[in-house]
């Protein structure tokens, strides 16, 4: 049924094994999110926190571009609109109250935008940094797109069943990182690029807490995917970045800050647009079915 992208399957399609397909599909996506969040770390230590958050939340634009050609999307100047303003409300919280800070080193420490006795290595790093992120932005949007195109059931499926089909794939997808994509870890180790340490202490409790964070998002990303769009989703998942900012308000007393209330404000702002724009466009699909069916009756009698 996911592949053909059909309801109503022939008794071949039926007879074939989806396995298959499914191995390979799950591939293709794992390796395409894979080089994406890969990207993250790399230019973590490259660019500017300020530029990395920015430009990687600019997958949602990506993400809308590739659903044009294909998954046939069709170009409305009211998502268009939308997915402008999430992103702007991206740029207003990263870059509204402060320069820009580099990332430290191993120490994580950070420091401020200012001149530094290696200004020109660091323009370097910080231009090839924001590079390796777009890339990865633009991966992005394409893995949530190949997602809704490669791994989704057709329209017409049950929520239910679409539901429980989005979180098999996503364990598919540990799966797949965790029987195949560990390889590199051990040569990085061993040539010394990388060294890996089991984690303990506090940092062993964090990582857990991470990860069953993670999991809970990344099952409830794909699940919206599947039953929305990879647009909806891109800009629902912006969310999260004012989302962090009240947590660290209640976490370190620090009051919001204007930029980050407007930033705020305006991803929230977009992600009701687009989702009233994604309803309107469901009900005029639902619509036009609706009299194609009719038609189709009339032409029976």
């Amino acid at each position: 049924m996911v592949e053909s992208q059909d309801l109503h399957l022939t008794t071949r399609e039926a007879q074939k094994s989806p396995v298959a397909y499914i191995l390979r599909k799950t591939a293709f996506v794992t390796t395409a999110l894979t080089v994406a969040g890969g990207s993250w770390y790399v230019a973590i230590d490259l660019t500017s926190t300020s530029d990395l958050t920015a430009i990687y939340n600019c997958s949602a634009f990506f993400a809308y571009a590739f659903s044009i050609p294909l998954l046939g999307d069709k170009l409305r100047p009211d998502k268009i609109f939308s997915v402008a303003v999430a992103i702007a409300g991206v740029l207003i919280i990263v870059y509204g109250d402060s320069s820009p800070t580099k990332q430290g080193g191993k120490s994580g420490g950070v420091v401020g935008g200012g001149p530094t006795p290696d200004a020109n290595e660091e323009a370097r790093n910080r231009s090839l940094g924001n590079v390796i992120i777009g890339v990865g932005s633009v991966l992005y949007g394409l893995y949530e797109v190949l997602y809704k195109k490669l791994a989704c059931p057709p329209e017409g499926t049950s929520p239910t069943r679409g539901i429980i089909f989005a979180n098999t794939f996503g364990s598919l997808i540990g799966c797949f990182t965790l029987f195949v994509l560990w390889f590199p870890l051990p040569i990085l180790h061993i040539t010394g690029l990388e060294k890996f340490e089991l984690p303990h202490g506090e940092a062993a409790w964090m990582l857990f807490i991470s990860v069953l964070a993670n999991a809970s998002f990344s099952g409830s990303f794909l699940v919206l995917i599947s039953l929305t769009s990879p647009v909806l989703s891109s800009v629902a998942a912006l969310l999260t970045i004012f989302l962090v900012v009240i947590v660290a308000w209640f976490r370190t007393g620090v009051p919001l800050s204007g930029a980050a209330i407007i930033g705020g404000l305006c991803i929230v702002a977009a992600f009701c647009l687009l989702s009233w724009s994604t309803y309107k466009e469901l009900e005029e699909e639902r619509r036009k079915a609706l009299e194609d069916q009719t038609i189709l009756s009339d032409e029976d009698e």
